[in-house]
């Protein structure tokens, strides 16, 4: 499915990276292939998630950090739905995320600091004609490796 993907956007011309870590991707390219690939993509944030949870889960723990939560989280125009799945992904305004969130009791909760997201897939709607979306790129960037750094920088921080 990803050889189809890169296949489809080495075509376009008007494909470019956000940065790094992204794939914009033209309105004109959003179709059932890409679909596919937005599935694959969720399945693997969300079997990579529960790895690391139950990898890190007892670090955080042992370090004060007991409510270490890390998931994929969708929601539609920042609106978050509680049986939203990735068979909307093509509806304007779609997100997908990997999101790492701890909570420390002991101490003020700093939303910037206790919460880290990675987006997935984004769908923006836009004006007429200048709708987008941007994707993960795998095939440039190792997700696993990106969370599993973001989860040793929460461990090593010391909140004031």
């Amino acid at each position: 499915m990803w050889k189809t993907l890169r296949q489809l956007f080495k075509k376009q011309k008007n494909q470019s990276p956000i940065d790094e870590g992204y794939i914009q991707i033209p309105e004109k390219d959003i179709n059932q292939v890409l679909k596919q690939v937005i599935f694959e993509l969720e399945s693997l944030g969300e079997a990579v998630s529960e790895k690391l949870q139950n990898k890190y889960a007892g670090v955080f723990e042992a370090q004060g950090k007991p409510n270490l939560s890390i998931k994929v989280c969708r929601d539609i125009d920042g609106d978050v739905i509680n049986d939203l799945t990735a068979e909307r992904c093509l509806e304007k305004e779609y997100r997908s995320q990997i999101t790492i969130n701890y909570y420390q009791p002991a101490k003020a909760y700093d939303e910037d600091l206790d919460c880290f997201t990675i987006d997935l897939w984004y769908y923006y709607g836009g004006f007429v004609g200048s709708c987008c979306g941007t994707l993960f790129d795998l095939n440039n960037n190792d997700l696993e490796k990106e969370i599993e750094e973001m989860l040793i920088f929460f461990l090593n921080y010391k909140q004031k």
